[in-house]
């Protein structure tokens, strides 16, 4: 089984079976629909009694082919592919969520899950309620008997700060709560493996590294199937469903199903994705397949240019600090060299001395790093997140996930290092006095923005 084979292998071939035409290659089904069988096979596919193809909305090939090889690399029972990242957390979430009921989030996350969370799930009845990243007594004053998960970033953006994932999986299940892990930063499990540490959900913006070019739309849910959903705190899994006239979910995909536990991905499908049609279309999932198969060889380069521009940055003289796990004077270095056994990521953060203002100059004066606000690109790109990414936040929340007035983020990509540097080097010489701007080579302290 395709499942027993090391992670280069199944981002090749995991998901993937040879059909009639023999094509080596997983094809589009750029279908709506699906025919039926027989008057008995449709009846079966829509009671849940059969699975297969009904309407592109619930399910597609192509976006079948995509999911199993996403669960196989994340160690997962199962996974649906989504629109978008934020789709895909919104659907996770409401799975278990209703009105009246609340999450607890680490307070270091991207802006657009702060705004999702703090703004429109409010709307829904839904309270988030956010946490300190780095402290779990301030997470447990938090939850209540109406708390029904918790949330977390691996490597949250812009402190690129490192949560103690283990300690968060006690927490959990001291409260028997399920865990969800928005692990984009984990590159579908080649840098992190959050179920190998026990979180239930994972979730992930797939724009990021795992399609990797910058060409496409998507995100996807895995479910770890080590959850109780039968505990008596979630009646939407083992009470009748009113969609299906007396179903129960637990019931009929929980621990004892012959498909292992898969109970939660399959209502997020049947309900969620049915209900609310955040589904991902058939080409997307072949463009990420594509980006599936090279994303180890990807990763391997991004994350040694990012250590190498890391180690660079903090030497020079017009750096006032660098925040990069990978580091040895890093306040999460310990942490990252515990979680992540293939580096620390490819995304750094680094400030200049001369501010705001001369920041916004730099970017400007970059040729071959990118001013763009995506992630995870084989180009390395650069962005001001306190104009852009996280702008929509106050300033006490900006502060709080870690953004501050000059703080620029890197994603870092396979470009040669020699020519990133020099890149830097040459905007920098053009935005700051000459006796400043040259290369300084020794090293000094590391500031941190951990405050």
């Amino acid at each position: 089984m395709t499942n027993s084979l090391n992670y280069e292998s199944l981002q090749v071939h995991a998901g993937f079976e040879q059909d009639e035409t023999n094509s080596c290659t997983t094809a589009i089904h750029q279908s709506s629909a699906y025919t039926f069988k027989s008057s008995k096979h449709a009846v079966d596919l829509f009671e849940l009694n059969e699975f297969g193809n009904i309407y592109t909305r619930i399910g597609n090939p192509t976006n079948e082919v995509f999911e199993k090889r996403i669960a196989a690399l994340e160690g997962g029972s199962g996974a649906l592919a989504c629109s978008s990242g934020q789709s895909a957390q919104f659907l996770a979430l409401t799975n278990i969520l209703r009105s009246g009921e609340n999450f607890i989030c680490a307070d270091q996350i991207y802006g657009g899950s702060f705004n999702q969370f703090k703004i429109q799930f409010q709307r829904l009845g839904i309270e988030c309620r956010f946490f300190d990243t780095n402290n779990t007594n301030d997470a447990i004053s938090k939850i209540d008997k109406n708390t029904k998960a918790i949330f977390v970033e691996t490597l949250p953006n812009p402190k690129i700060s490192v949560p103690d994932f283990e300690r968060y999986v006690e927490l959990a299940k001291s409260f028997d709560l399920p865990l969800i892990v928005d692990n984009t930063f984990g590159a579908a499990g080649y840098v992190f493996k959050p179920i190998e540490h026990g979180a239930n959900i994972i979730v992930h913006s797939t724009t990021k590294w795992i399609c990797g070019h910058g060409t496409t739309m998507g995100g996807v849910i895995i479910d770890a199937g080590n959850y109780n959903w039968g505990n008596g705190k979630y009646p939407q899994f083992t009470q009748a469903s009113e969609a299906y006239h007396g179903f129960k979910f637990w019931e009929k995909f929980g621990y004892d199903s012959p498909y292992g536990n898969i109970a939660f991905i399959i209502r997020a499908r049947v309900e969620g994705m049915r209900d609310y049609g955040c589904c991902q279309s058939p080409f997307n999932s072949f463009l990420l397949l594509q980006g599936l198969e090279t994303l180890s060889l990807r990763l391997d380069r991004q994350i040694s240019n990012t250590q190498n521009l890391a180690e660079w940055l903090i030497k020079q003289e017009w750096v006032e600090n660098v925040n990069y796990p990978g580091l040895k004077t890093d306040k999460y270095y310990n942490l990252a060299k515990k979680y992540f056994k293939k580096g620390a990521g490819s995304v750094l953060t680094f400030k200049l001395k001369a501010g705001r203002d001369t920041a916004d100059i730099f970017i400007e004066k970059l040729n071959l790093i990118k001013h763009i606000t995506n992630l995870g690109d084989v180009k390395t790109l650069i962005v001001h997140p306190a104009s852009t990414t996280h702008q929509q936040l106050s300033k006490e929340e900006q502060i709080k996930c870690g953004v501050e007035e000059g703080l620029l983020r890197l994603s870092v990509g396979i470009e040669h290092i020699d020519d990133l540097k020099q890149d830097i080097q040459n905007a920098i010489n053009e935005t700051l006095p000459h006796e400043i701007s040259k290369p300084n080579n020794y090293q000094h302290k590391q500031q941190t923005l951990i405050s």
